[in-house]
C-alpha cells in the first residue's frame, strides 16, 4: 500500500544578509510545521543570506555554514521533525591554491538530527558562475529517508531533464528542488512578450518532470514580503504530482511568503508508473538511449 507524507512547504523571504533574522524566521515556520503534523519541512535556496555575493561580508557569512546547519539538525531533534533546510553557502579553502572557493548546498536532515544526504548545486545559472564553483560531474544520488527515496535538485537544475532521469533510473520517488528563482530572470525579450514568463516556464516544467519521470517534486522558492504581490519574487512553491498537477493552496498560486502543508499520497506516482511504465522502461537493457544508461552502469561498478 502506498504511503502519505504531511510535507511543509515555507516560501521565506530572504532578507539579504540578515541571516539571523532569516533563520529565526525558518524556525518559526518549521515549529509551525511540526505542530500540524508535518514529517517534512522545506526551505528555499539562499533563504539565510539572500542572493547578493557582492555584499563585502557576503565571505564572512557564508564561513558560518557550520553553525546554521548544526543549529538546523538540533531544530530537526527537537521538532521531530525531517529538514531540507534549503541551501546552505559554504566557504571552503581550496587545498591548491589556498583562495577562498564557495558552494551551495542542500542537506537532507532526519528528524533525529543525521544528516542523512547532501548535494552541491551542479547546474549554476550563468549569473551565480563567477562566484560558486560546481560539483560538474558528480553523481546525482540517491537518498533513503523516512519520507522515502529522495533526489536533490536546486534551482536551475530544473531545467535538465538528465538529472532528473539519473535519478530516478537510481530510484529515488520524490525530487526536491530549493529555488531562488524570481520573475526577472528572463531576458528584456521574454519580459516584453510576456512578463510572467518565468512562471510559466516554472508552472509548466515542474508538472511535466512529474509525468515524464513519475515522480513527486517539492519545488520551494522564495517570496516576497507579505502584502507585496507585485514583487520580483517568483514563489510559487508547490508539491507536484502526476495526474493533480500543482498542490499546495496557500503558495503554489502566489509570490508571497508563506507556507502551505500537502498530504502527498504517493499513490499517485505508483498509479502513474503503473499507467505509463517510465521507470520500467529505463530498466529495461536495449531501452533506446543507451549513452546514459551506459554511464549509469559504469557508476554502479565503481
Amino acid at each position: 500500500m502506498a504511503s502519505s507524507h504531511k510535507i511543509a512547504v515555507i516560501q521565506l523571504h530572504p532578507k539579504p544578509m540578515q541571516i539571523e533574522s532569516n533563520y529565526t524566521n525558518a524556525a518559526q515556520f518549521i515549529h509551525d510545521a511540526a505542530s500540524k503534523g508535518a514529517q517534512l519541512a522545506v526551505l528555499p535556496e539562499y533563504h539565510l543570506t539572500n542572493w547578493v555575493p557582492k555584499d563585502p561580508k557576503w565571505s564572512e557569512v557564508c564561513g558560518q555554514w557550520k553553525l546554521y546547519l548544526n543549529r538546523y539538525r538540533a531544530l530537526a531533534k527537537e521538532c521531530n521533525i525531517c529538514i531540507v533546510p534549503g541551501t546552505i553557502v559554504e566557504r571552503h579553502q581550496d587545498e591548491k591554491t589556498e583562495e577562498d572557493r564557495f558552494i551551495n548546498v542542500a542537506y537532507f536532515i532526519d528528524n533525529e538530527g543525521e544528516i542523512l544526504g547532501q548535494y552541491q548545486k551542479k547546474n549554476l545559472w550563468h549569473p551565480e558562475r563567477p562566484h560558486l564553483t560546481s560539483s560538474t560531474h558528480e553523481p546525482h544520488e540517491v537518498i533513503q529517508t523516512p519520507v522515502g527515496p529522495v533526489g536533490l535538485l536546486i534551482c536551475w537544475d530544473l531545467a535538465f531533464p538528465e538529472a532528473f532521469r539519473e535519478l530516478i533510473m537510481a530510484g529515488a520517488k520524490i525530487i526536491i528542488i530549493p529555488t531562488f528563482w524570481a520573475l526577472s530572470d528572463c531576458s528584456p525579450y521574454g519580459l516584453a512578450v510576456n512578463p510572467r514568463s518565468e512562471a510559466l516556464f516554472l508552472e509548466s516544467t515542474i508538472t511535466s518532470r512529474t509525468f515524464e519521470n513519475t515522480c513527486a517534486v517539492v519545488f520551494v522558492n522564495a517570496g516576497g514580503p507579505v502584502g507585496s504581490s507585485n514583487s520580483n519574487y517568483a514563489g510559487l512553491s508547490r508539491v507536484a504530482v502526476p495526474f493533480l498537477g500543482a498542490l499546495g493552496d496557500e503558495t503554489k498560486d502566489s509570490n508571497e511568503e508563506g507556507m502551505s502543508i500537502v498530504d502527498l499520497d504517493m499513490r499517485h506516482v505508483e498509479e502513474a508508473e503503473a499507467n505509463y511504465k517510465v521507470r520500467e522502461d529505463l530498466a529495461k537493457e536495449d531501452w533506446h538511449y543507451m549513452y546514459q544508461r551506459k554511464e549509469t552502469l559504469r557508476r554502479e561498478k565503481l
